[in-house]
């Protein structure tokens, strides 16, 4: 068991696998011999040599588009977008043909593509470097979207990703990638992609979180326990596909739930997670359901802590919800 923290957990896991598996290839901007822009890939060029982990023009598409071909010819590509924001120049290669290429060869072709971007706020980066458009690609059929929050998940998640035989968007908070740390085992393990995890068991209010905002979720806990109102918290870790069973089992229990992300509230994910609810447990629920989330205003600078959610947010949501 070793104590590390997110970034730290993809290094090593990314580590591993390329010793386990010869066909992992890393590619991406600056990567390789700078070890990416949060450090995320250091050292890995000098261990396993230019063939491997590869710089790559500043050219999003390119880098999504040799990936696809990669993959195509039987390597296992991890290509790394430096930050979501900047991903847009290789949507389109996302869009039309990582996510369909099992479909439209009727099975004949798998693309094991893993896409690790780091997404989300909370490092004074702007509206180039702060977005968190995550439904984006929960909306494209063919994809699976898989969100750690803790080093635990992060080398589990990501193992199972690396070991998937369809394309992954593996996001990671950046916000995060330093500040929270935890015991992580030194042997192989998974964590299976689209099983959600039960953080705080709770009978009062659900609330459910993913990426940076479980932290939030669990601080506004703390702070609502203090009331007298016990609260549980679900970390989804995977958007796509995203556990239904243990969303509408929380939500039986409590009656009462809160949706958290930074992503703006419009079209978000938690509008998804809110319609499933209401489709399949509008019995159960004592209370309507509440988003806390991003405005819907282009992320900004110097209002970053205001446009993020946090805990007194979260906390407000839950008196609301457990007071109707």
């Amino acid at each position: 068991m070793t104590v590390l923290n997110i970034v730290q957990a993809v290094n090593h896991t990314l580590r591993d696998e390329m010793k386990r598996n010869d066909k992992i290839v890393l590619l991406g901007e600056d990567v390789g011999v700078n070890g990416g822009v949060f450090r995320a890939t250091e050292g890995l060029f000098q261990e396993f040599g230019p063939n491997r982990v590869i710089d790559t023009p500043l050219a999003e598409s390119g880098i999504i588009g040799v990936s696809i071909g990669m993959a195509l010819y039987g390597l296992k590509p991890v290509p790394e977008i430096q930050f979501l924001d900047f991903i847009y120049p290789g949507f389109d290669q996302i869009q039309s043909e990582l996510a369909k290429f099992r479909y439209r060869s009727g099975g004949q072709f798998t693309v094991p593509v893993v896409i690790r971007t780091p997404y989300g706020g909370g490092i004074r980066g702007s509206h180039y470097h702060s977005q968190s458009t995550e439904a984006f690609f929960v909306h494209t059929p063919g994809l699976k979207v898989v969100i750690p929050a803790t080093p635990y998940d992060t080398k589990g998640l990501l193992t199972a990703a690396l070991r998937d035989p369809d394309p992954v968007m593996f996001l990671e908070p950046k916000k995060i990638y330093r500040t929270v740390r935890g015991d992580v085992p030194d042997d192989d393990y998974m964590v299976p992609i689209g099983k959600a995890n039960v953080a705080r068991d709770g009978e009062d209010v659900t609330v459910f979180a993913y990426g940076a905002m479980l932290h939030v979720a669990m601080e506004a806990v703390e702070l609502a326990a203090a009331k007298g109102i016990n609260v549980e918290v679900v970390d989804l870790r995977t958007l796509l596909p995203f556990d239904i069973d243990t969303i509408l089992s929380s939500v039986k229990k409590t009656g009462r739930v809160v949706i958290v992300h930074e992503a703006c509230k419009t079209c978000g994910f938690g509008a998804e997670i809110a319609a499933q609810i209401a489709e399949r447990a509008l019995l159960q629920l004592k209370a309507p359901i509440v988003r806390v989330a991003g405005f819907d205003v282009p992320f900004p600078y110097v209002l970053e802590d205001e446009y993020m959610p946090n805990a007194n947010r979260v906390l407000n949501a839950i008196e609301k919800v457990h007071n109707f």
